[in-house]
């Protein structure tokens, strides 16, 4: 659901004491939070970053079980999935995680990701070439 005003409007009341600035905005609904657009051409509007719990418990994930995978504590993912009582193709979709560009890591973990990328976006397929991985999480479509 998106919602906004369409210009900016200031009005000064009849005794000048008061001043009201409307100003447009977007908000747009994802992920079950609510996100503030900035209009276009406008400078993005941008909060203190905060670390997504979600996506930065699927890269914790991601690399404890490959690193569980890499040590022989499991003989594959199979395995794996079984004892953490997950589906097998979760497992294979989050293990790709340890793939990503670990610049691109790092900005998941401090919060500094783009504020409309979720999981779904990283679970994607993404390109091998950790350039390309920027340009399609950080340039979105």
């Amino acid at each position: 659901m998106t919602t906004g005003a369409q210009a900016r409007k200031t009005r000064i009341s009849a005794d000048g004491c008061i001043a009201t600035v409307s100003v447009p905005v977007n908000f747009l609904q994802r992920g079950g939070r609510k996100q503030i657009l900035s209009p276009a051409g406008a400078a993005p509007w941008s909060p203190a970053p905060r670390v997504d719990s979600v996506l930065a418990k699927a890269v914790v994930r991601a690399h404890r079980w490959r690193q569980m995978l890499e040590s022989g504590e499991y003989a594959s993912s199979a395995e794996l999935a079984k004892t953490e009582k997950v589906n097998d193709s979760y497992v294979s979709r989050i293990l790709r995680l340890t793939l990503i560009a670990p610049d691109i890591i790092e900005a998941i973990l401090a919060g500094r990701q783009p504020s409309m990328l979720q999981l779904d976006d990283l679970l994607m397929p993404l390109p091998v070439a950790w350039a390309q991985q920027r340009s399609a999480l950080f340039n979105p479509r």
